[in-house]
């Protein structure tokens, strides 16, 4: 078992070896009972989010609080010149149906809304936006149109855990309430948690995943 410190330079250690983050030393991070916590600043919201997944790789990490604050380097973009952006990598992207989804930008805040068939759809959404330049926060309010009852979906994740090797299913629960998929039970890493997160949410007729997964290392 890893104490907190020897997380801690772990976490440092990755956050170093990640080439999306441009200055890692800028960021802060502190470990209490495998719970890492994030702060201090990057330079971009694609940077927050990568910094987050970063620290979700390291073996022994249980949980993760991302505080970074986003510091857009210059003046900040327009929000017009925001939303025209979002509205041509909408377009571009052929994962994503075209007008489905729809934007609003205030102060470089992105909220979106609108309607998908799959959560992936909506995650991909997110992503782009997300590296988008000027952006410094997203809020998904997309939402995602049933496809299938519960008993349905719950079947098609329990056997998407099965198929994937780095998920030890024995050990997950799943439970359908309305389009929200809710895990119980213990995995052995924050990797396999969220492998479990994304087969979830893979699922037809899953709007969001609420993970209450134990790290057990």
């Amino acid at each position: 078992m890893k104490t907190d410190g020897q997380i801690r330079d772990d976490v440092i250690s990755e956050l170093v070896f990640d080439p999306q983050l441009i200055d890692p030393d800028a960021i802060g991070v502190a470990v209490t009972d495998g719970a890492v916590s994030l702060t201090g600043h990057v330079s971009s919201f694609a940077e927050k989010s990568a910094a987050a997944r970063a620290a979700e790789r390291v073996y022994g990490v249980k949980a993760v609080a991302n505080e970074l604050q986003v510091k857009l380097p210059g003046s900040p973009r327009d929000d017009s010149d925001i939303a025209t952006a979002i509205a041509h990598v909408l377009e571009w992207n052929v994962q994503v149906p075209e007008r489905t989804v729809q934007a609003l930008v205030q102060d470089g805040w992105v909220t979106l809304k609108g309607e998908v068939e799959y959560h992936y759809q909506r995650r991909e959404v997110e992503r782009m936006v997300g590296h988008v330049r000027g952006v410094i926060g997203v809020t998904d309010n997309i939402t995602v149109k049933p496809s299938a009852s519960p008993e349905e979906v719950e079947a098609a994740i329990e056997d998407a855990f099965n198929r994937q090797a780095q998920i030890d299913a024995r050990h997950i629960k799943v439970e359908i309430s309305g389009q929200t998929a809710e895990l119980y039970g213990q995995v052995h890493s924050m990797h396999e948690a969220a492998a479990a997160r994304a087969a979830a949410a893979s699922a037809p007729g899953v709007a969001r995943v609420e993970s209450h997964l134990v790290v057990t290392p």
